[in-house]
């Protein structure tokens, strides 16, 4: 058909480490080096999680080129998959916070099961961390500007509804129906001639692609500075306790 189907499975929650990253944009970039393959759907493999975002073991307690090495591997997702020729779209069947949420972002069609349970959204102020400002651009460009700004202050996370009323995702459907409505979109968008909605999209998304490059070795150290300050590993430490709690 065309199309391929990409399920994240890395339980338990599908978190962003360094090996599901490099996974991912090896994949994604046989996918688009693939001239048979005109789009992708992205959804999760481990129930009730799309992606719980970037892995917070990898930024806790290790060294500085460690952090640049993760941090190359969170840019090149996202310039990969918002830069992506094909078709993207995420049938989100689980909650998205934070990575998970910019993956869905970066997509062109958004589909969320309709699960009041269900939520997604850039929370990374609740851990005491900033969204850089390509996670902030991709977002606003959604959303507008005065939801983005109150949702990544207060750091909130949108129940699937709200997230539907927001346009943070374009339809909501039963999960019984998720892979079929995401087959029809992805059929609706492969109708058009290719070159004109490649083109069309390259130039809608070229700006904010081209900031990133031309600040990429910039932003890696704003967040290596960031990350090795002593504040910000005591709070992820904190919060990592907290979850080992919950799982107890």
């Amino acid at each position: 058909t065309g199309v391929a189907m990409m399920k994240f499975k890395s339980p338990p929650v599908n978190s962003l480490s360094l090996d599901f990253l490099t996974e991912f944009c090896i994949s994604l970039e046989k996918l688009e080096n693939n001239r048979a393959c005109r789009g992708v759907i992205f959804t999760s493999a481990v129930p009730k999680i799309f992606s719980s975002g970037l892995d917070i073991t990898e930024m806790c307690g290790k060294s500085t080129e460690h952090y640049a090495e993760f941090w190359r591997a969170v840019q090149e997702m996202w310039l990969q998959l918002y830069g992506s020729n094909m078709v993207t779209v995420a049938a989100v069947n689980g909650s998205s916070p934070a990575g998970g949420c910019l993956l869905a972002l970066s997509c062109d069609y958004r589909i969320m099961v309709e699960n009041p349970k269900f939520s997604i959204g850039l929370n990374e102020a609740q851990l005491g961390i900033v969204a850089p400002f390509w996670f902030k651009d991709t977002f606003v460009n959604i959303v507008g500007h005065r939801v983005a700004e109150r949702s990544l202050q207060l750091g909130s996370l949108h129940a699937a509804p709200e997230a539907l009323r927001f346009g943070l995702v374009d339809e909501l459907v039963a999960e019984e129906k998720l892979q079929e409505k995401a087959a029809a979109v992805m059929a609706q968008w492969l109708a058009l001639p290719d070159h004109a909605r490649q083109l069309t999209k390259s130039m809608m998304r070229k700006a904010m692609l081209d900031r990133l490059v031309a600040h990429r070795e910039e932003d890696i150290q704003n967040f290596i500075s960031f990350i090795s300050k002593e504040s910000i590993q005591k709070s992820l430490r904190m919060y990592m306790e907290m979850l080992k709690k919950k799982k107890s």
